[in-house]
């Protein structure tokens, strides 16, 4: 492909995107039938595409001339200020690509032109001091004061990095190999990686790289994981033999995790509420190596009794819905996604889960409940609420946790484990350990 041709593909891509889709998923399912289009031009088309929803702010702001833009720019717009402000196109560059030729956009107009002319000269950087920080940072202006009362001192440096690419994870299936196997297997790939600095399963790479073909993959050896999950599956300190609940399990990425800390030896019960997700789970199980030990339970308020035995479970592991703030470095285009209604619905949907939740441990038992959020409200605000409702329950320290599942000292102190990008280098993470104690 020109180009001007990835180019239109990325304007088409971003104005087809349906409203409250993922665009990870979007553009998957787009490449997967157009399979002619090769992997340098799938990079550049979503390194575009991403780009765009990860700067979207700053770009909007540039194309209203540095002042806040009640009208949508358009995503034209938008790519072409992309290209001036993050592809460093010269004009040249520009009128080349937007010629109107076969697959590539219609020549610019006389005001695009002069856009283009005035973002791409003088030195134009896409961060300017004068630039409130929903601006700075790209995020929705009404957040601004939930996100600073969450981050406190940290925001800017938090906020400075959910901006970036996000790393790329790998957990070690400790049932099929070993930390050290892995990367020497990775490294006669050719594959530069290293060991993760928390998450004793954990493999970083250097750069991204295309993982099925691997045969250590293949073998299930690998799992992708993201530090943060790893760490979260850790500290439900699923032991063998243990009886646990992945509550809202989606592809089962934790169930497998718990799966290996119990050595194949227990059971899990891997629920969710949407059958696509839950469907993805079995490949990974046969891949892995524990298709018996975790059952697949799709839910709904209906069948919720009969499906799980209240009261009986070593471990409830609650990976709530959330607004997923923890996770924009993945998943830019959330930040746009997210709107105070949307954030309502999951705060109330939380509390729902987690009453739901509530009755499945035995006594003695635990319920975890983790969120990819760095919001106070979906995060401390709801443990508060229940521990109010919950007498119960009583909340473990993290620490404790910590040093018993993974050992040593914890990245922090507190009653509840907050992990965070520019802390530690995951995702934004929050967990918290109760146990039922009558």
């Amino acid at each position: 492909m020109t180009p001007g041709a990835r180019s239109q593909t990325a304007i088409e891509l971003l104005d087809d995107l349906p409203a409250g889709r993922a665009a990870d998923r979007y553009l998957s399912g787009y490449f997967r039938s157009h399979r002619f289009i090769g992997a340098k031009d799938r990079r550049e088309i979503a390194d575009l595409v991403f780009g765009v929803y990860r700067r979207r702010a700053q770009l909007d702001w540039w194309i209203a001339g540095g002042a806040a833009r009640a009208v949508d720019p358009g995503n034209r717009a938008r790519v072409l200020a992309a290209r001036a402000l993050l592809s460093g196109w010269d004009e040249d560059a520009i009128v080349t690509a937007f010629d109107g030729g076969r697959y590539r956009p219609k020549p610019l107009s006389n005001e695009e032109r002069s856009l283009f002319a005035r973002l791409n000269g003088g030195g134009t950087l896409l961060d300017e001091p004068n630039q409130p920080g929903p601006v700075r940072y790209n995020y929705p202006e009404w957040l601004d004061p939930q996100l600073r009362q969450s981050l406190g001192d940290n925001f800017e440096a938090e906020m400075a990095a959910l901006l970036g690419p996000a790393s790329v994870d790998l957990r070690v299936n400790r049932l099929k190999a070993t930390r050290v196997k892995v990367l020497a297997l990775l490294a006669a790939e050719g594959i530069d990686a290293a060991s993760t600095p928390y998450s004793p399963d954990g493999v970083r790479l250097q750069a991204r790289r295309t993982l099925p073909a691997l045969k250590v993959f293949s073998s299930g050896m690998i799992e992708v994981q993201d530090e943060g999950a790893q760490i979260a599956s850790r500290m439900v300190d699923a032991r063998p033999d243990h009886t646990i609940v992945d509550f809202c399990a989606g592809a089962g990425g934790k169930s497998l995790a718990m799966a290996a800390t119990m050595q194949g030896k227990g059971r899990i019960f891997a629920c969710d509420t949407n059958a696509g997700r839950l469907a993805r789970l079995g490949p990974r199980l046969e891949r892995a190596g524990i298709v018996d030990m975790v059952q697949g339970s799709l839910l709904d308020d209906e069948n919720f009794a009969e499906a799980i035995e209240i009261g009986t479970f070593d471990r409830v592991l609650l990976d709530a819905p959330c607004s997923s703030t923890g996770a924009w470095r993945r998943n830019p285009d959330a930040r746009w996604r997210l709107t105070p209604e949307s954030l309502d619905h999951e705060v109330a949907r939380q509390r729902d889960i987690l009453t739901k939740a509530a009755v499945l441990p035995a006594i003695g038992g635990r319920l975890i409940y983790v969120t990819c959020s760095i919001l106070r409200r979906e995060n401390e605000e709801q443990i508060e609420w229940f521990l109010r409702s919950r007498p119960d329950y009583v909340q473990v320290p993290a620490g404790k946790v910590w040093a018993e599942t993974i050992g040593g000292k914890g990245p922090q102190g507190g009653p509840a484990l907050r992990l965070s990008t520019a802390r530690y280098g995951t995702d934004g993470f929050f967990v918290a350990i109760l146990e039922r104690v009558r």
